[in-house]
Formats: structure tokens, C-alpha cells, sequence
């Protein structure tokens, strides 16, 4: 949007696609495509069937793997090691249209859902600029998807960031990296909560799921394995290192307790 209004660019901003005067607007402009990111409302028919072209979405996964509103985080929460950008032919299915481009993006051990967003926002744009004049000249067939191979990846709610300890520190570790930024891992540590952005994989510890080890930084026991925290951010306080958060918490250094 700011770039559209440095340019000159008309902006519009519709609430509701099933108002008529969206679509009046939409007719005025005679688009020869409609191009859709991240929008989160499926388009009425009115307006897929107007542009020449059709109406195209850039979706964040290699569909049909991750059909739905949050396929970066639900990638990295799966622990995948690949991703990447479809260009889909849109229709009045949640992300069902046919296929017109895709690229492949490896996913890193280091990788957030935060880094994999901003990395695919480069590689839609490029695959966009590379694939519309060939669409416009008639060089691509559309591929339809496999429906067997459909996966979904729902809406993320601030719940989902809740850790359960008890669950492997592989799968804890995941979790943190698919719900950094937004909206957070979290546990609660003196009935506040503690939300943390970033982790690694540490040694075996004794004692049960939630017990912390308060060193020179917190290492947590996991149903499996533990998890050495990183960054940490605890409710009413700014983010930061946990090594700097446990100079500041009232625990007996160099023994394992059950904190979370």
C-alpha cells in the first residue's frame, strides 16, 4: 500500500468483497489479471470471472501440501526442511485452484517463521514477474493438484503457542521456531507468562517434564531430551537473553527444580 501511494497508485481497501460497489470499482479498472496475496477471504465469482486472465494467488507452500491460512508456520512446526511459493489459478475453493508456477525454498535448522516468510516474499515476487508475461502470452498450462496429496493448515490462534513439556525437545524446539514472531511459544513460570523465541537442543537432564536446570542459562527437561532457552520475554518485560533473565530470578543456581 505505502509503495502504491509513492507511485500515484489508487489504493482500495474493501472490507467486504460481496458489496456491490467493490466490484463496480473492479470494472472501472478493467484489470487484465487480479493478483491475490495473503488476503484471507475467498474471492466471490463475480470478480474471479472478470479479469481476462483469471484471478492469481500466491500461496506460501508447494500445493496442495498446506492449503490454508498459515502454511509457513504449519511448515516449520512440522519440522519440514523444504518449502516454497505456488502461483494457483484461483477458484471458489480454499486454495484448490490449478496450478501455474512454483519454486522450492530449503528450510534451515536456524529458520523462523518469521525468516521463511520474509525469504518467500522475495522468491514470490520473483516467480510473479516471471510468470505473468508468460501467462499473458499463453506459454503455460495449468496443473491441476492431487487431491490425495491435500493437507490443510488452519488459522493460528495465541493458544496454540502454549508448550506442553512433555513433548519432545524436537517438537518443542519446532514449535518455538514456527510460532517466532507471532504469537509466541509460551509457558508460565511464577503465574506469569514467559514466552519464548528461541532455543537449542541440550543435554539429557534428570527429574521430570518442566524441571529447569538454572545455570549460567535455563536448560528445561523435555518429555525427551531438553531444550537450552535462548531468548526469552516475560509477561510486563522487554525481550531478552535468558542468560540475562536468570541473573534476575529467585532460583538455587547449579540444581535441577521443577519451574514450569
Amino acid at each position: 500500500k505505502v509503495k502504491a501511494l509513492e507511485f500515484g497508485l489508487s489504493v482500495h481497501q474493501p472490507v467486504m468483497l460481496k458489496d456491490g460497489a467493490v466490484l463496480e470499482i473492479l470494472r472501472e479498472l478493467r484489470p487484465d489479471i487480479i493478483v491475490v496475496a495473503a488476503y484471507g477471504k475467498i474471492l466471490p465469482q463475480d470478480i474471479l470471472s472478470l479479469p481476462p486472465l483469471g484471478c492469481v494467488n500466491i500461496h506460501a507452500s508447494l500445493l496442495p501440501k498446506y492449503r490454508g491460512a498459515s502454511p509457513i508456520q504449519q511448515a516449520v512446526l512440522n519440522g519440514d526442511t523444504e518449502t516454497g511459493i505456488t502461483l494457483m489459478q484461483m477458484d471458489k475453493g480454499l486454495d484448490t485452484g490449478d496450478i501455474l508456477a512454483q519454486a522450492n525454498l530449503p528450510i534451515l535448522p536456524e529458520d523462523t517463521a518469521g525468516t521463511v516468510h520474509d525469504k518467500l516474499a522475495i522468491v514470490g515476487a520473483r516467480l510473479l514477474i516471471d510468470t505473468l508475461p508468460r501467462l499473458a502470452r499463453g506459454e503455460i498450462t495449468p496443473i491441476k493438484q492431487e487431491e490425495a496429496l491435500a493437507t490443510a493448515a488452519p488459522l493460528i490462534t495465541k493458544a496454540d503457542g502454549k508448550i506442553d513439556w512433555n513433548r519432545p525437545a524436537s517438537e518443542i524446539l519446532n514449535k518455538i521456531r514456527g510460532m517466532n514472531p507471532w504469537p509466541a511459544a509460551y509457558t508460565f513460570i511464577g503465574g506469569k507468562q514467559l514466552k519464548i523465541f528461541s532455543a537449542v537442543i541440550g543435554d539429557e537432564l534428570p527429574g521430570t517434564a518442566g524441571g529447569v536446570f538454572i545455570g549460567e542459562s535455563m536448560c528445561v527437561r523435555c518429555g525427551n531430551g531438553s531444550l537450552v532457552l535462548g531468548e526469552v520475554q516475560l509477561e510486563g518485560k522487554k525481550r531478552m537473553a535468558a542468560v540475562d533473565f536468570v541473573r534476575g530470578f529467585h532460583a538455587e543456581r547449579g540444581r535441577f527444580q521443577h519451574v514450569f
